[in-house]
């Protein structure tokens, strides 16, 4: 077992490993990402949308289909799978996925993903892997770390639970839907912030070359937003992967249990008729 977070040392010695499949989990479609300009060697290239969600509805697949697009990615019963998060996030949420559908033992994220490994210098290629397909089972499902919207409304006031928005201030203030990273700011009819949301925007939990911070550092940002023990943690962002990067840091790096992850998240909720909105 590597665990849920593999560091690009680690990874970089484990390339040659014939039992582990390196997967650049990429929020760009392949025309615009920079996978096939050099990417991790051996590494194959997924977008996200195409393992992550069924292939009509906003929904997550089944184990059954995410053992099937697994298989034709070269993943076996006997695989680890390093996903490689561009950007980072991306990584997370193809984990949290893959926990909902019984994948998640054979699954890790690398710290800081693409960009990370980019800017330390580590090994780049432009050789597409050669992937043979493999048979991996079903996994058990268990989609209790996910939340929808109705659950989110009617816990609003409820003291022992407290919802962490992960978007930037420019969101959460309601200057803005999209990130300032977006090409152009779209992703909701209203702005604003859920009512009650505290604002924890991803970058506090994260280093300036985009690994996560060390536990203790980890533990002072989300006080500093108010959770306190005992609490129920439902995480928000935009679309869901600052949200899921948000559930993986207290619940698979700090070992918190009580969070879900709402990933309809501002998209849904900030277009609802009739929901809640404070700015």
């Amino acid at each position: 077992m590597i665990g849920p977070l593999i560091s690009s040392e680690s990874l970089l010695a484990r390339l040659d490993d014939p039992g582990i499949v390196v997967l650049e989990v990429s929020f760009y479609e392949p025309d615009k990402t920079a996978y096939f300009t050099s990417h991790i060697p051996g590494a194959r290239y997924v977008y996200w949308k195409d393992l992550l969600w069924h292939e009509l509805n906003r929904e997550i697949p089944t184990s059954e289909v995410m053992a099937e697009r697994l298989g034709s990615l070269g993943v076996g019963d006997d695989t680890m799978l390093v996903l490689v998060g561009d950007p980072v996030q991306f990584a997370t949420y193809a984990y949290w996925v893959l926990a909902m559908t019984g994948f998640e033992a054979q699954s890790t994220v690398l710290d800081g993903g693409r960009v990370t490994w980019a800017n330390q210098g580590k090994s780049m290629t432009t050789d597409l892997p050669v992937i043979e397909p493999r048979s991996v089972a079903p996994g058990p499902v268990d989609a209790s770390c996910r939340i929808g919207r109705d659950d989110v409304l009617a816990g609003l006031d409820n003291p022992s639970r407290v919802l962490i928005d992960l978007r930037s201030g420019e969101e959460y203030s309601g200057e803005r839907v999209a990130p300032l990273s977006a090409p152009f700011d779209h992703g909701a009819e209203r702005r604003g912030h859920i009512p009650g949301a505290r604002n924890l925007p991803i970058e506090r939990l994260l280093k300036d070359d985009r690994t996560f911070k060390a536990p203790d550092e980890l533990w002072a940002e989300f006080a500093m937003v108010g959770m306190a023990d005992g609490q129920e943690v439902v995480t928000s962002c935009r679309l869901g992967h600052r949200a899921s990067l948000g559930w993986f840091v207290l619940t698979r790096l700090l070992g918190w249990d009580q969070v879900r992850v709402y990933d309809g998240s501002w998209t849904e909720w900030g277009s609802i008729v009739g929901f809640p909105v404070e700015r």
